[in-house]
């Protein structure tokens, strides 16, 4: 009896140690959720700090504090474009702010429309007399794109840039499935519809190529004429033509090549580039530390400067990432989510609508679910414009169709007007390992689909046949909307994908520009003036613990190893391929319905970062590993 007594004092000890603890982390959530949102006061003045320590997006994702606790990963960190060009353009105006800081050390990337938006927003500050400085450790092709707005580019002396253009290799998976004897059934329409070439080849098809070469090719050129036009002194030529002879030149030392090409200014520690801004800035009085000057964060600025809400609403949607069916989102596009967000601003008496896409499609069924939902908007007899932002492909042309006009940059990746769909079947394998499947049936399709008997040749036609009829359904959509025939529309489709540039003169464009430019062509068809409208994003803040654990599950020693100097950047590319590996396996096996989703277009910011960090975990990724291994 003794030694029961013992026990349960023992029990109820650890329970209320449990419970002890818990109390503790809730408060100090409490404590962290309530501080951790900046305010007006915490704007100091002095400069304006842009350190982009993650991604450039175009909507936040919000973080699953479940997930993330679990994980144990830190999150990549995101900034919304929109945010990042109104805090540079309102810091342009605003005599507090001295000089406009890029600490870029630990910055991952951004779509190429987000970085000439961000851009341009710097050309405008300077050209309002605020100067603009920027420092990095290693400077890739995003972040040298960034940075030649800059008035004074900075580098670590034992940093280093390189410049390798879009493009470069993707995985096949032919051959891997043919020695497992799994069958990748595909069905599709589109000479050009590559999305699934991984899944029953072991390498680019020669259609595939072409395209890839006119799309990159063109990507290309437009790199080179923004930083030529931001940069006239860089000699991209040398670095890109001879970067090994390059290199060489300078002995090996990265830092002194790139001084020598011209694409920095200055060879500096963070403590030396704190030093230069704070005679622009001024000493902040609170931090003394070596290299510490005056500045303002982004989220403080953000929060006293909040955006014009003067005069009537123009609803802008974002249609982001992935079209997925279901809820899913921010940061994915949750096809009955975005719908939902339309239906409940139908009573707003919103003056004009503005589709934000940067989306490289998905589900066929979420892109008609949103396309109709916009459509009940256009119903109300108010005016519609898409404006495209990186990637408006495949699904993410098919939700554009409602248009009245189309908006895009000449660097926007779009078209891609096919449909697939993928399912593996097991006959080969289950045969290997002694698996029969037998039975009895009534009719061709009793016991369809069979995964591990196979598929029936009257399954077969009935999927390719349906997936004949939703490209057709595809090519009415776009014919209708762009004034076309469905046979003309034919000839620019079957998957093929445009830069922006070749889609305006194609006719799947109608003129250049960005949101701005949208906003303002709706409000000129509302018939109001500069001051009498606002724009109003429709969908939900962030959770008010989003940013607290941001700041908790934020880890600095894992955050420098996924960037730092120029072996580190390389090092990240590599980590990039197993999450390559993991999303197209995940695709393969996760059997989704007909698919209308661009593989030729460049892996979105958000999804590179993550698995060069290594964030995207699952079973996948841990059987990747150990095969690997």
């Amino acid at each position: 009896m003794s030694f029961a007594r013992k026990v349960w004092k023992l029990l109820v000890g650890i329970k209320d140690g449990l419970s002890l603890l818990f109390l503790l982390l809730f408060f100090t959530l409490l404590f962290g959720v309530l501080t951790a949102r900046p305010g007006p006061a915490q704007i100091q003045g002095g400069a304006l700090l842009l350190a982009l320590d993650g991604v450039v997006v175009e909507e936040k994702s919000v973080i699953d504090p479940v997930q993330a606790f679990l994980s144990g990963t830190a999150p990549t960190g995101e900034y919304d474009v929109q945010d990042i060009v109104h805090a540079i353009d309102t810091a342009a105006r605003d005599e507090r702010i001295k000089v406009i800081v890029l600490d870029l050390s630990r910055f991952l990337g951004g779509g190429s429309v987000h970085l000439q938006d961000i851009g341009e927003a710097l050309d405008r500050a300077r050209a309002a007399k605020k100067p603009v400085l920027a420092h990095a450790i290693g400077y890739g092709d995003d972040g040298l794109r960034l940075a030649s707005h800059a008035s004074e580019v900075w580098l670590d002396p034992l940093g280093g840039a390189v410049v390798m253009g879009p493009g470069g290799n993707r995985l096949y998976y032919g051959a891997l499935l043919d020695r497992f004897r799994i069958n990748a059934r595909i069905y599709k329409v589109g000479t050009y519809k590559s999305a699934v070439e991984p899944y029953d080849r072991s390498d680019m098809s020669p259609e595939a190529r072409e395209n890839a070469q006119a799309l990159y090719g063109a990507l290309w050129e437009e790199w080179q004429a923004q930083v030529r036009k931001a940069r006239p002194k860089a000699d991209i030529a040398r670095v890109t033509r001879e970067p090994a002879q390059w290199v060489a030149a300078s002995g090996g030392d990265l830092a002194q090549a790139a001084l020598a090409a011209g694409l920095v200014d200055k060879l500096g520690s963070s403590v030396a580039f704190g030093n230069r801004v704070a005679k622009l800035a001024g000493q902040d009085p609170m931090d003394q530390a070596p290299g510490a000057y005056l500045h303002t964060g982004l989220d403080p600025w953000l929060a006293g400067n909040p955006r014009d809400t003067a005069g009537k609403p123009i609803g802008v949607i974002t249609i982001a990432g992935e079209i997925l069916d279901g809820e899913a989102g921010p940061g994915s596009a949750g096809g009955d989510r975005i719908a939902q967000l339309l239906d409940e601003a139908l009573d707003d008496d919103l003056a004009g609508l503005v589709v934000r896409v940067d989306s490289p499609g998905g589900s066929v069924m979420a892109s008609e679910v949103i396309r109709e939902a916009i459509e009940r908007h256009k119903a109300r007899k108010i005016p519609v414009a898409v404006s495209m932002a990186n990637v408006a492909a495949s699904g993410g042309y098919w939700v554009a169709t409602p248009a009245d006009r189309i908006f895009a940059e000449p660097e926007t990746i779009t078209g891609s007007i096919g449909i697939f769909a993928v399912i593996p079947t097991f006959e080969g394998l289950a045969a290997e390992y002694g698996v029969g499947s037998d039975g009895v049936q009534t009719t061709p399709l009793t016991g369809q689909p069979d995964l591990v008997g196979g598929f029936t040749p009257e399954v077969d036609a009935i999927l390719q046949s349906s997936i004949e009829n939703g490209y057709a359904d595809f090519l009415a959509r776009v014919a209708q909307a762009r004034g076309m025939t469905p046979a003309r529309v034919d000839t620019i489709g079957q998957g093929r994908v445009w830069d922006g540039g070749t889609a305006r003169q194609i006719g799947l464009v109608d003129q250049y520009g960005g949101l701005d430019e949208a906003l303002a062509w709706v409000a000129g068809k509302a018939k109001l003036g500069r001051g009498d409208w606002h724009a109003r994003y429709l969908g939900t803040q962030p959770p008010a613990y989003d940013n607290i654990l941001r700041s908790l599950l934020l880890d600095e020693e894992a955050a420098g190893e996924r960037t730092g100097d120029v072996f580190g950047m390389i090092a990240s590319h590599q980590r990039s391929l197993l999450g390559q590996a993991e999303a197209d396996l995940a695709r393969l096996a996760r059997g989704s319905g007909m698919q209308a989703y661009c593989l030729s277009c460049p892996i979105q910011p958000r999804a590179a970062a993550a698995a060069a960090a290594g964030q995207d975990g699952g079973w996948l990724k841990g059987l990747l590993r150990f095969l690997a291994e």
